[in-house]
């Protein structure tokens, strides 16, 4: 088991990263997020009190942004050291504190709670950000086979969807939460939130790293003025084991990664780092080993990649989804590529 955060106080590590030399980003409401956050999904591999030192250590060595969500099921833990960090005299307009809606609370009368259930958690009076984790209210059993299905999975239907996204309209109105977003979602999805949304989307997350750039829904979202969240920036070696399949590619193996990395001195996960961040997305790469998140918070803080760099990255996307999201499918003899709208256009029930 790993160590618990509620034990442990909080301290500026000396050999950290000064938090304003960490760059942050401009939202459409003119707030700023860092440039970089700590994700908090553990996966099968790390306990909620592994993920809750890591989040109190990181603090000391400068981070300032963490992404969570009510399914890791550690936002109690998290919340500790939460109230730890705060306690140990950092601000609470210095942090940045994403929190996100789960699947099986879509409907109207379960969004408020579901939030309210998250502050409690992390012990927080507002969130900076909510998401809609998934587009789809199709429940799934945490650590089940990517061969399940829900009795009852349905398809996105936009008029559901809004009605959620009413909900979460009504988070803003009442003060519970800053800004509010999506994630996993699609050109054509967001096309019609954003056509009915009252309060539009100030951030999308979305799977980003150098074998999957996604270029044409990264271009989309910036053109709409959303800040577009990564996850998964280096290719998320710690993604439980249902997520992987025989034809993924290895982003910190790739030859150019590789040759940056040698060439500067660092490990190629600190190239996919820079590379994000200079890129314009907001990487939010998780680590529960210290060397490895001061190595991440570093690699913003320090100096950026050639223009020759960023254009062999650029050249070196393979399309390689990680998070297909089986799981989430609605029908029997489905391929996974039908949750992301492979034509265009959103996939028909």
């Amino acid at each position: 088991m790993g160590s618990t955060s509620h034990d442990r106080a909080f301290r500026i590590d000396p050999e950290g990263v000064d938090p304003a030399a960490v760059p942050s980003r401009t939202l459409a409401s003119g707030a700023r997020i860092p440039s970089i956050g700590l994700g908090t999904f553990g996966s099968d591999k790390y306990d909620a009190g592994q993920v809750a030192a890591a989040v109190l250590d990181a603090a000391g060595v400068g981070y300032r942004h963490f992404d969570c969500a009510s399914v890791y099921g550690n936002e109690a833990e998290v919340g500790r050291s939460l109230r730890a960090i705060l306690g140990g005299g950092v601000k609470r307009e210095d942090l940045w504190i994403t929190s996100k809606l789960w699947n099986d609370k879509h409907a109207e009368a379960d969004v408020i709670p579901s939030c309210e259930a998250s502050l409690r958690d992390l012990g927080l009076d507002y969130l900076d950000l909510y998401l809609v984790h998934w587009p789809f209210p199709n429940y799934h059993p945490p650590g089940c086979d990517v061969s399940s299905r829900s009795a009852d999975a349905k398809p996105y239907i936009h008029e559901n969807y809004m009605k959620t996204w009413r909900q979460m309209e009504a988070l803003v109105d009442r003060g519970l939460v800053r800004h509010i977003g999506t994630s996993n979602m699609t050109i054509p999805k967001l096309r019609l939130v954003l056509r009915d949304a009252r309060i539009r989307p100030a951030c999308n997350e979305m799977e980003l790293h150098p074998h999957f750039q996604q270029p044409e829904l990264f271009d989309f979202v910036a053109a709409n003025g959303i800040l577009p969240i990564g996850y998964s920036p280096i290719g998320s070696p710690s993604r439980p084991e249902r997520d992987r399949t025989a034809e993924d590619t290895v982003d910190t193996e790739d030859p150019v990664i590789v040759r940056i990395a040698e060439r500067l001195g660092v490990h190629p996960a600190v190239v996919c780092i820079k590379w994000a961040v200079q890129r314009g997305q907001v990487p939010i790469p998780f680590s529960v080993k210290r060397p490895q998140y001061l190595a991440a918070l570093q690699a913003v803080a320090g100096g950026p990649l050639s223009d020759r760099d960023m254009a062999d990255i650029a050249a070196i996307d393979r399309g390689c989804r990680l998070i297909k999201g089986q799981v989430f499918l609605w029908k029997e003899g489905q391929s996974w590529e039908d949750l992301w709208d492979p034509n265009g256009e959103i996939t028909p029930p």
